[in-house]
C-alpha cells in the first residue's frame, strides 16, 4: 500500500499547502463566533451602530479571506490528487501491457478495466478529501472545545460530555457501515462485469434470442446491489436524527446553564450565542469526519485492489543457460507438454517437430486439439509446462521477449484492428516502414482492393474494423504482419473468411516473398495446407501425424478423415 504513495512524490508541495490552507480557513471559522458575540454585546446590546458595522465588515473580510483559503486548498488538493491518479493510471496501464496471456486469462479483462476506471476514480476522490478534510475536522472539533473554555469553563463542560457521545454515535454507525460499503462495491463490480459482457456480446444475444434471460439476470444482480445500497442508506440515515437528538439535548443543557450564569452576570448574551455556534460546529465536523472516513475506507479498499494488480509479476523472466538445440532449424519442439493451469489436463502432450528456415508448416486438427496453443508457444505467449521450444537453436525462455517477438509476425484468429487510418494500423508491424513497403505488404496479403475501396492508406478504420467485412479485416491483419518482414510468420486460422481463390492467391504470394519466412498455417481446410512442406495433425493435444499431404493420406487416419469429409463429395461429383 505504501508503495502507491511514491506516485505522490512530485506533489509534496501541494500535499502540504492544501491541508495548511484548510487549517487557516478553519482558524478563521473559529474566530467568527467571537466576532458575532462582540456584535451582539457591543453593537446590538450597547446600541453602538458604528461598532456593529465595523464588526460586520470584519465578518465579511473573514468570509472573503476564508473563501480564498478554501479555494487555494481545493486547487492544491485537486492538483495533487489528479496528478497522482494520472501517474498511477499510467503505471498500471504500462504494467498490464506487460502481462502474459496466462496472467490476462487468470485476472480477467473486466477486472482490469474496473481497476483502471472505477477504483482509480475512488482513490482520486479519497485522496482529494483526505488532503482537505482529514486534519480540518479534528482541528475544528478540539478547537471549538478550547474556544468554549476560553469563554466559560463551567458551560464548556457540556462540550466535554457531548463530544464523546456524538463520537460514539457517529463512529459506531460508521463501523457498521464500512463492511456493508465493501459488499456494495463487490455487488457493483458484478453489475459492471455483467454489463460489459452483455454489451460486448449483444449481437450474439440477439441472434439466439436471449435478451429476456439476460435482462432477468441483470435485474437480479441490480436488485441485489440496490438492496445492499438501501440497507447501507437506512443505517447511515440514523446518523442525522441520532446526532441531532444528542446535540439538541446538549444545547438545552447549555442554554439552561448559560441562562443562570447570564442572570448572575458571569456570561453575556453574545457569549451564549458563541457557545451555541461552537456546539453546532462540532456536530457538523464530526459528521464530515465520519463521511470522510467512510470515503477513505472505500478508497483504501480500491487501493488494495490496484496494488494487488501491480503486485502481479509482469512479463516473462529470461532464464539463461538452458540447453541449446540444432541452430540449423528455425523452430524446434522437443517433447513439449503444455497445461493452462498446474492441475488441468494437458492441452499439448509430447510434441516433437523440426522446421527448417523457409519451410511452410500446416497445422490441422479438430476443434480443441491444440492448434492455437502450439503456435502460441513460439512467441512465448504461453510457456511450455515441459520440454523445450527453440528458435534457431535457442530456448525461447532464454531469449529476451521483445527481441524474440520482433522476429515473429502473428495473425491471430480474431482479426483485431484499431480506430485510425489503414496506414496507422499497418505501421504496427514496422513503425519505420515506407508507403511502398506498406503497399507491397497489402498486395501480398491480397488487400489491394481494400485500399482501393477505402481511399488508399489514409482510409479510415473504425474501432475493431466495424466498417470492414470479415475478409477485409483478415487481409489487413495479414498485411500488418507482413510489414514486419518476419523470420517466422504465424497464420492462426486467419483466412477462414476468404474465398478459395483469394486463399490460393495468398498462399502463392507467401511462397514468393523475397525474404522467405518460415510459415505456420493453422487451418481447418486441407486445401490451405496441402502444399506445405510438412503438416502436423493434432488430436486431443497429441501429434498423431507429421509429414506431407500425400504421406499423411496414406499413414494418418485422422488426416484422411478430415480430407475425405471435405473433398470426397467433390471428387465423386
Amino acid at each position: 500500500m505504501r508503495s502507491l504513495l511514491t506516485y505522490l512524490k512530485g506533489y509534496r508541495r501541494e500535499s502540504v499547502l492544501s491541508p495548511l490552507f484548510k487549517l487557516l480557513e478553519a482558524t478563521l471559522e473559529l474566530i467568527v463566533p467571537l466576532v458575532v458575540a462582540a456584535i451582539i454585546d457591543r453593537g446590538v446590546g450597547g446600541a453602538d451602530k458604528k461598532t456593529a458595522v465595523q464588526l460586520s465588515l470584519v465578518l465579511v473580510a473573514l468570509g472573503l479571506v476564508g473563501l480564498l483559503f478554501s479555494v487555494s486548498a481545493q486547487y492544491f488538493a485537486a492538483k495533487a490528487s489528479v496528478g497522482f491518479s494520472a501517474k498511477l493510471r499510467s503505471a498500471l496501464f504500462r504494467h498490464i501491457q506487460r502481462f502474459s496471456y496466462k496472467t490476462l486469462d487468470e485476472t480477467g479483462i473486466s477486472t482490469l478495466i474496473t481497476r483502471m476506471t472505477s477504483d482509480m476514480n475512488q482513490m482520486q476522490t479519497g485522496l482529494n478529501l483526505t488532503l482537505r478534510l482529514l486534519l480540518r475536522s479534528p482541528f475544528v472539533v478540539f478547537g471549538a472545545m478550547i474556544m468554549a473554555f476560553t469563554i466559560d469553563k463551567h458551560a464548556a463542560l457540556w462540550f466535554v460530555g457531548v463530544i464523546p457521545a456524538l463520537s460514539v454515535v457517529v463512529f459506531g454507525i460508521m463501523l457498521v457501515s464500512i463492511p456493508l460499503y465493501r459488499k456494495t462495491q463487490e455487488h457493483l463490480d458484478g453489475v459492471l462485469s455483467s454489463t460489459r459482457e452483455t454489451l460486448s456480446g449483444v449481437r450474439v444475444l440477439r441472434a439466439f434470442g436471449k435478451q429476456e434471460s439476460e435482462i432477468a439476470a441483470f435485474r437480479e444482480k441490480n436488485t441485489a446491489l440496490t438492496s445492499m445500497q438501501k440497507l447501507v442508506g437506512r443505517i447511515s440515515a440514523l446518523m442525522n436524527p441520532a446526532t441531532y437528538v444528542i446535540l439538541n439535548l446538549a444545547v438545552i443543557g447549555l442554554l439552561r446553564t448559560s441562562s443562570v450564569r447570564v442572570q448572575a452576570g458571569i456570561l453575556t448574551q453574545g457569549e451564549v450565542v458563541a457557545l451555541y455556534n461552537y456546539m453546532s460546529q462540532i456536530l457538523v465536523e464530526l459528521i464530515k469526519l465520519a463521511n470522510l472516513i467512510i470515503q477513505i475506507t472505500k478508497s483504501v479498499a480500491c487501493a488494495r485492489r490496484i496494488h494487488a494488480v501491480l503486485d502481479i509479476p509482469a512479463g516473462e523472466d529470461v532464464t539463461p543457460d538452458l540447453p541449446h538445440g540444432d541452430p540449423s532449424y528455425r523452430v524446434e519442439f522437443c517433447d513439449v507438454t503444455m497445461r493452462y493451469n498446474a492441475t488441468g489436463e494437458p492441452a499439448l502432450q509430447e510434441i516433437n517437430l523440426r522446421v527448417k528456415p523457409g519451410e511452410t508448416v500446416g497445422v490441422i486438427g479438430g476443434t480443441g486439439s491444440g492448434k492455437t496453443t502450439l503456435c502460441n508457444l513460439i512467441p512465448r505467449f504461453y510457456e511450455a509446462s515441459g520440454g523445450q521450444v527453440l528458435v534457431d537453436g535457442t530456448d525461447v525462455r532464454a531469449t529476451e521477449t521483445n527481441a524474440l517477438r520482433a522476429r515473429i509476425g502473428v495473425v491471430p484468429q480474431k482479426a483485431a484492428l484499431f480506430s485510425g487510418t489503414i496506414r496507422e494500423n499497418l505501421l504496427w508491424g514496422n513503425a519505420s516502414a515506407s508507403d511502398d513497403a506498406l503497399q507491397e505488404a497489402a498486395a501480398a496479403a491480397q488487400a489491394g482492393d481494400v485500399l482501393s475501396v477505402k481511399g488508399g492508406l489514409d482510409g479510415r478504420i473504425e474501432q475493431g474494423g466495424r466498417n470492414l467485412s470479415g475478409g477485409q479485416r483478415q487481409r489487413l491483419t495479414i498485411a500488418r504482419a507482413l510489414v514486419r518482414r518476419p523470420d517466422i510468420l504465424i497464420l492462426d486460422d486467419c483466412a477462414s473468411a476468404l474465398d478459395f481463390a483469394t486463399d490460393a492467391a495468398l498462399r502463392t504470394a507467401l511462397r514468393s516473398l523475397p525474404y522467405h519466412p518460415t510459415v505456420f498455417i493453422v487451418s481447418q481446410r486441407t486445401s490451405s495446407i496441402r502444399h506445405a512442406d510438412q503438416i502436423i495433425v493434432l488430436e486431443d493435444g497429441r501429434a498423431v501425424g507429421v509429414g506431407t499431404h500425400d504421406a499423411l493420406l496414406q499413414d494418418c487416419s485422422v488426416y484422411r478423415e478430415i480430407y475425405d469429409s471435405q473433398f470426397r463429395k467433390e471428387d465423386e461429383a
